[in-house]
């Protein structure tokens, strides 16, 4: 066992650069320190950070590991660089969690069916959660999609109109964690099976069913009835996760 390790360590010498380690503590604690004022509110979205050279004087620091800091903080999609201006908490972090879960999904190859077990898994969670929180107001938004989605014939409108209905009911769950998975996933659906769930859409049949589904899910809503709600979005998620896995072994 011992010769095979030392094998397999001596070939992959060849084919391996490792790189030299650096101590990235300093810019662990500016990143730490950028959350925390997040967290109590010091920084709000949209606040423009110091510049560098500001920074890493008042930090006591060089230049170098705010650098690395912001960089590490662009990658995890709270701060924005915009060219000739600065950087910046970001306004919206709605798609905070797309690149690890596309990352996730190309490493893991992934299957379809993953990704639309985990839609269900969380719509479920939403549209129990919404019975209870969802406003008034944002069960008039909630319809008005439905009838805009009821007369469209254009197959991108009634693909955006479809996410906005489930984003609306995610927003009526009032939590930010579960709205912000959903997107995730839901950007993850546009960027591996788009065409399918297009096809799917504007499909004459498949269009009236889903409406006639949506509308069931809307009534409960409106209703305040969690189970009939839960109910109504287990129908509607099979049936299209259903009709999407047939799809998707035709093609």
């Amino acid at each position: 066992m011992c010769s095979l390790v030392k094998i397999y360590l001596v070939n992959m010498e060849g084919r391996i650069m490792f790189k030299p380690i650096k101590n990235t503590t300093i810019s662990k604690k500016v990143i730490e320190q950028i959350k925390y004022m997040l967290y109590e509110d010091t920084l709000k979205k949209g606040d423009r950070l110091p510049s560098e050279r500001l920074m890493a004087e008042k930090l006591q620091i060089s230049r170098s590991s705010v650098r690395e800091a912001l960089r590490e903080l662009e990658i995890m999609g709270l701060i924005e660089s915009r060219p000739g201006e600065g950087n910046f908490i970001k306004e919206n972090f709605e798609d905070i969690l797309f690149e690890p879960f596309s990352t996730i999904f190309l490493i893991k190859q992934s299957s379809t069916r993953e990704i639309l077990e985990l839609r269900e898994i969380i719509e479920k969670g939403n549209v129990s959660l919404a019975a209870e929180r969802i406003t008034d107001e944002e069960l008039r938004e909630l319809k008005s999609i439905l009838d805009k989605s009821s007369v469209s014939d254009s197959e991108d409108e009634l693909v955006d109109l479809d996410v906005l209905f489930h984003y609306k009911i995610a927003q009526g769950s009032k939590n930010f964690l579960l709205q912000s998975i959903l997107n995730a996933v839901s950007s993850l659906i546009e960027f591996s099976i788009k065409d399918t769930r297009k096809n799917i859409l504007i499909g004459d049949v498949h269009k009236q069913i889903i409406m006639k589904q949506h509308y069931n899910i809307y009534e409960a809503l409106k209703r305040r009835n969690k189970a009939a709600s839960e109910k109504a979005m287990a129908i509607h998620l099979n049936y299209v996760n259903s009709e999407m896995e047939k799809s998707i072994k035709r093609e």
